[in-house]
């Protein structure tokens, strides 16, 4: 691995300066280790849960006994830069060709799996502090939900690696958090209990229905009210991450399964529905009186985007009004206080404010994957035109407070 010096990241030190303060980054990730999923396994449950094969010369995750293809190449050695892509999903005005981008590899970084030298990046980049989450571990739930024990023993595991390589609150700077799935709710109760002992200050789940051994249930549903009365007395914040949500095309599209590349694309209508997940998702917690159940929960949902706001918040008004008392209050105004949004950078920003307010955004920049901001303060541009005050809650104000636990 090599730690590359990169005199325009190291403007970012100087961006912070002349901002005043150093901004706290809401979405950062890591490179999984070889061993992340495998270190803290059973080596019994292999077969069944976790194993890398080799084929045609080629790496590759075996899961479930099956051979997992959504990664071109899940050792990340080599690896795409960072940001790579970030010109085309602001809309591609190069008119750039994603898989040519996407052939421009280096050797893996020091930064991107060891915490140290990470927290020098940070520096480098001009940033306070940063929330970690996986990468893998973001799409390997989906492959094995038909097999509730073989997930709990994957990410109970993975989240011992986290918490051996990463720490969850490294140097009070990195933040890694624990990955969840409420598959099993006894499991889902034990290993929260032992992340916040060990200093965790978020937690991270994909946004979709779990599949527990009784079939998909909604993430609000009563059966998890334990583990949502944990998470509300202890304060700390759970974060909707990104993920592989299990969505289909529904006859739309083929359905090949979750994937990063851009050359198995046969038609672009999957890439429209990229926030349907994460809306649906926060719709259950809002039409089921989760919050009203348990009102000190703080909801983030991070790298889903912001763009289903708009039809959500109308649909949500409708039904207020079709269903008369069905909500103690505006479903609305509930979102509203309860979840905060991550935008995609792309997103127009104000947009975002209008219907949420600037205490309820939050900066991410995605680094290092193909579609980050190269540079984290590059977003500095997308907010100049704010008012200070409002910039400084978007840039670290929103995400420093939910990273202290508030206890109910």
């Amino acid at each position: 691995m090599t730690t590359l010096s990169d005199p325009l990241v190291d403007e970012g030190a100087t961006a912070a300066e002349e901002l005043g303060y150093r901004p706290f980054d809401a979405d950062n990730h890591y490179y999984e280790a070889l061993d992340a999923f495998s270190r803290h396994l059973d080596p019994a449950l292999g077969t069944r849960v976790f194993q890398w094969a080799t084929i045609d010369g080629r790496t590759y995750p075996v899961l479930g006994g099956r051979v997992f293809r959504g990664v071109r190449n899940a050792t990340f050695d080599p690896v795409a830069k960072p940001g790579v892509l970030a010109d085309y999903f602001r809309g591609n005005p190069h008119g750039d060709d994603p898989i040519a981008l996407l052939r421009q590899h280096e050797p893996i970084r020091d930064e991107y799996r060891d915490r140290d030298a990470r927290v020098a990046t940070l520096d480098r980049h001009g940033l306070e502090r940063a929330w970690l989450f996986p990468t893998l571990g973001m799409i390997y739930e989906e492959p094995l939900r038909h097999d509730v024990d073989a997930v709990t023993a994957l990410f109970t595991a993975f989240n011992r690696w986290v918490e051996e390589d990463w720490g969850f609150a490294h140097q009070d700077r990195l933040f890694a958090a624990p990955y969840i799935t409420l598959a099993d709710v006894d499991w889902a109760c034990a290993e929260l209990e032992h992340a916040l002992d060990r200093g965790a200050r978020t937690v991270v789940m994909r946004p979709a229905a779990p599949t527990t051994r009784l079939g998909p249930r909604s993430p609000a549903s009563a059966e998890f009210d334990p583990f949502w009365a944990r998470v509300a007395e202890a304060g700390i914040t759970v974060v909707v991450h990104a993920g592989d949500s299990g969505y289909t095309a529904h006859g739309y599209a083929p359905d090949t399964g979750f994937s990063t590349d851009f050359g198995a694309m046969t038609t672009p209508i999957r890439m429209l529905h990229l926030e349907r997940p994460i809306e649906d998702f926060l719709a259950s917690l809002v039409c089921e009186n989760l919050f009203h159940r348990f009102p000190g929960l703080r909801i983030a949902s991070v790298e889903n985007g912001s763009g289903f706001l708009p039809g959500l918040f109308h649909r949500l008004e409708v039904t207020a009004r079709k269903i008369a008392g069905w909500w103690p209050e505006d479903p609305v105004e509930t979102f509203r206080r309860h979840v905060w949004i991550n935008p995609f950078w792309e997103d127009q920003v104000d947009d975002v404010i209008e219907l949420m307010g600037a205490d309820r955004v939050l900066f991410g920049s995605d680094w290092p994957h193909i579609e980050a901001l190269p540079r984290p303060l590059d977003y500095l541009r997308d907010v100049a035109h704010l008012d200070p005050a409002d910039q400084r809650r978007i840039l670290h104000d929103n995400v420093a407070e939910l990273t202290e636990l508030r206890p109910a």
